[in-house]
């Protein structure tokens, strides 16, 4: 009965992350955009932002420390999602204060900083897309075993 508690808990923590970067990213920004247009979306999602990052690094940390005892994970899986989180957190601790500069000075008329604000924006983009994939990887994986 335990290890089934465990295993089901397990995979709503992974599936939990893997659906709430999935929702965030196709329907919520979007959304946010759609409905309040780029000017003032721009400054939500900014607000949200800080909170979405700590909110996945949290929920991909509690999965990593629930696969370990789950008989349907792998060590592997735990390491994966444990990284997966510290990189959320690395995001929101450091990356977003970074990139949240450079918009600033970019709006202000830095034509360098907006540079480094259109580099990093996609860098975070793509390592968000990454971490998707390995929530992703773990998930089926989890599943498939």
């Amino acid at each position: 009965m335990g290890a089934a508690i465990v295993d089901a808990a397990g995979l709503v923590a992974v599936a939990g992350v893997f659906g709430a970067m999935v929702f965030f990213a196709f329907v919520y920004a979007p959304l946010v955009f759609i409905k309040l247009g780029t000017e003032a979306g721009g400054r939500f999602i900014r607000e949200v932002f800080p909170v979405y990052y700590l909110a996945m690094g949290a929920a991909s940390i509690a999965a990593a420390a629930l696969l370990p005892f789950a008989s349907a994970a792998r060590d592997a899986d735990a390491l994966a999602m444990a990284c997966i989180g510290i990189v959320f957190l690395l995001a929101r601790f450091v990356l977003l204060p970074i990139v949240n500069r450079n918009r600033d000075a970019g709006q202000a008329g830095d034509v360098a900083a907006k540079k480094r604000f259109d580099l990093l924006h996609r860098a975070s983009v793509t390592v968000n897309a990454i971490q998707m994939l390995g929530v992703l990887v773990v998930l089926v994986r989890y599943v498939a075993h």
